[in-house]
């Protein structure tokens, strides 16, 4: 972000002293011997410039066979319309885009998220125009430039950050570079924050915190967040941070615990002939601290984590078989990302070791191409558009459902399905803080053995959303481990989930849903459908109806009026198998006496009447919104229920004509009413009243064997 471009501070300070080792082995590029390169460095016509020459090392070390002739001309692009411009430190303004490109190069990122990057704010910044990028690199480069330029225009102020953060995630929804670069851009500025002023700062600081972290975490680029996170915590807890610093300093021997272990571990997987890499991987500063207020004062093993390489996938259980096998393992801290991937692409066996003398060592193990995704995440699925290399990549990709297309991850469809939703900025930003702070994941696995990513403390609701969209407005309940349960039910981590769907099109979630519903898709999808149905907005009570007489007579209710031949004229009755009520479609048959039983199209009664050669007539409802239904009500068997499901039915101002209750089987009870409605639209207002009763399940119009003699 050009706009907060200042002077450098000490990044390695900030992200900890494990940093470089941890990421890259060469040291911290120096920015202002950089910069005078670019202004005053010869340039042979052959080759790069020489202050492009890190960014082409390291591309060159994740992309062997790269054009580098395409960088080159971004570059010299780059440095001619940025020249004679500074950053407030001084600085000559390529340094940044070279920083930037330079942070991407070394995640891995493919040659034309480089280009983009070198030239992201020259269309911003400059007198060169997206026609003119779009002219020399590309149709690709033009649009990520585009992108992060949009992001570039709108100021981060609070008013303004509901709409910059919407422009940000439409821009990300349809490459995901966009938001790379944009990571990127900000890890630079935030490690340049020092001559600003403190309230700015902070405010920075803060977006960085509540919207570009998580989305990093999201989007798995585990390298640029740890670094964010540190830069953020030194800002907005200065004192925590300097405490942290302060404990990492007085033990710079803890890493012995460490080594210890990981020479043990090595030699274990030597004799168990596993290829494998051991590296002790140093905590940064805010896990360090996390770690210190979950388990107060700090063992050396507390310091860092032993991370362990191998080249197949089966190599990684090899390695757990031989660790749990050979060192006492700490059950609990035992986790299997590999079977059951985080929604980040995170892959990885996390488990723990005691050593004999009791040191416990957590340890990571993943193979070498995990670990890249682990640490560059979207970055290192390289180009998007590319076609896949062999037929086999291409079978993967389409057999991954959640990320069928690398540029459009489930939960970023998600958030951009939400902010078409929510019309309202301030609505949508709130929401996207509210998922976006949602660090805890549990993994639920569906009836068809598909999984759900939930966040820790979902319920069956989200679970129902999160696999049905809009058609879980009519969820009736859940078997949770093969058990009924109610929709409030909050599932742990490997629950199996079957969700129980309506067959009646006309349901629709209740208010009291919101108040079991965790993930903001959830709460949208509800809040937007009773939006849609103010009535079923309102509390049963909160308008009664008088309370109509009791009548056993059927053509009491709802008018049904029967298109006869000629003047003929009929008694015309609903039928007792489906209790048809407005608006159901329905089909009249004339049976004996004369009458015309009236039928839901959908009635096993009406194939039976057409077998039997019966002609339907033509029916249609009158103008009296009276009705009788039957309803079923299937509940778990406890005290005073069928008077809590009376008071409900009697709240809604519906008259109970009959009601029978059948003996209890497995715990289950199955109440019929027959109840005559002063209004047939407030049936599924009243449907919804009776699910609500504590310990119903299942609520549904009754369905009687065919009858072909009515």
């Amino acid at each position: 972000m050009s706009a907060e471009a200042t002077n450098p501070v000490s990044a390695a300070e900030a992200t900890g002293p494990d940093a470089p080792s941890r990421r890259r082995a060469r040291a911290r590029i120096d920015l202002r011997r950089l910069g005078r390169a670019a202004l005053l460095g010869p340039t042979a016509r052959d080759r790069l410039p020489d202050a492009i020459g890190h960014v082409a090392e390291a591309h060159r070390a994740h992309h062997p066979e790269a054009d580098l002739a395409v960088l080159r001309r971004a570059y010299v692009l780059a440095e001619f319309s940025h020249r004679g411009q500074y950053r407030k430190s001084g600085e000559p303004y390529i340094t940044h885009p070279l920083a930037v490109t330079l942070i991407l190069a070394e995640l891995g990122a493919e040659t034309t998220t480089l280009t983009a990057s070198l030239l992201h704010d020259t269309v911003e910044d400059t007198d060169v125009t997206l026609d003119q990028v779009r002219e020399q690199f590309g149709d690709e480069v033009a649009y990520l430039v585009d992108g992060v330029t949009k992001l570039e225009k709108v100021d981060y102020g609070a008013a303004a950050e509901p709409e910059t953060f919407r422009k940000m995630l439409v821009a990300t929804g349809n490459d995901v570079r966009v938001m790379s670069i944009k990571l990127a851009d900000r890890l630079h500025n935030m490690r340049t924050l020092g001559v600003m002023r403190p309230e700015k700062q902070v405010r920075i600081a803060k977006v960085t915190r509540d919207v570009l972290i998580p989305l990093a975490e999201r989007l798995g680029v585990q390298a640029l967040k740890t670094e964010l996170e540190d830069l953020v915590f030194a800002i907005l807890h200065p004192e925590e941070y300097e405490n942290t610093r302060a404990l990492i300093a007085e033990n710079t021997g803890a890493g012995d615990a460490l080594a210890a272990i990981a020479d043990a571990v090595s030699a274990v997987l030597r004799e168990a002939d596993i290829p494998a890499e051991v590296l002790i991987r140093p905590r940064h500063f805010v896990s360090v601290h996390r770690v210190r207020l979950k388990r107060g004062d700090l063992r050396g093993g507390d310091f860092g984590r032993l991370l362990v390489l191998v080249n197949e996938d089966a190599d990684c259980y090899g390695v757990l078989g031989e660790l749990h096998t050979c060192f006492t393992p700490v059950i609990s801290e035992f986790k299997d990302f590999i079977a059951a991937p985080k929604f980040n692409l995170y892959q990885s066996l996390h488990t723990a070791v005691a050593a004999p003398d009791g040191a416990v060592a957590e340890v990571l193990i993943r193979t070498h191409q995990m670990h890249k995704v682990a640490e560059a995440g979207v970055v290192a699925l390289g180009n998007p558009y590319t076609p896949p290399a062999t037929a086999d990549a291409g079978a993967e990709a389409a057999e991954d459902g959640e990320r069928a297309d690398p540029t459009r991850p489930g939960w970023l469809s998600r958030l951009l399905d939400w902010q078409e939703a929510t019309p309202d900025p301030d609505t949508f930003w709130t929401s996207l803080r509210a998922d976006l702070a949602e660090d805890q994941e549990i993994t639920v696995f569906r009836a068809d053995g598909g999984t759900l990513g939930l966040p820790a403390g979902a319920s069956c609701v989200d679970a129902a959303y999160a696999q049905h969209g809009e058609a879980a407005h009519g969820c009736l309940g859940a078997r949770v481990n093969g058990r009924l349960a109610t929709l409030s039910t909050v599932l742990v981590d490997g629950d199996t989930v079957q969700l129980l769907l309506a067959q009646d099109a006309t349901s629709g979630p209740s208010p009291q849903w919101l108040d079991h519903a965790r993930t903001q898709a959830a709460r949208i999808a509800i809040t937007t459908w009773l939006r849609a149905h103010p009535e079923a907005a309102k509390a049963p009570d909160a308008d009664p109806r008088p309370p109509s007489s009791v009548t056993a007579d059927r053509r009491s209710g709802t008018r049904i009026l029967a298109e006869l031949p000629g003047s003929a004229t009929a008694a015309v009755r609903p039928a007792g198998c489906c209790t048809p009520v407005p608006p159901d479609e329905i089909t009249g048959f004339l049976v004996r006496g004369g009458s015309v039983t009236v039928h839901r199209t959908g009635c096993a009664s009406v194939d039976a009447m057409r077998r039997l050669g019966r002609e339907p007539v033509v029916v249609h409802w009158g103008d009296t919104a009276e009705c009788r239904v039957t309803l079923v009500a299937e509940s778990f068997g406890r005290p005073h229920l069928l008077a809590d499901l009376t008071e409900a039915i009697a709240g809604a101002g519906v008259a109970v004509v009959a009601a029978t209750v059948e003996p209890p089987s497995e715990q289950r009870v199955r109440h019929t009413y027959t109840l005559q409605l002063p209004d047939a639209a407030g049936l599924p207002a009243l449907m919804r009243a009776m699910r609500d009763v504590p310990g119903v399940y299942d609520v549904s119009r009754a369905r009687h064997p065919a009858s072909p003699q009515d």
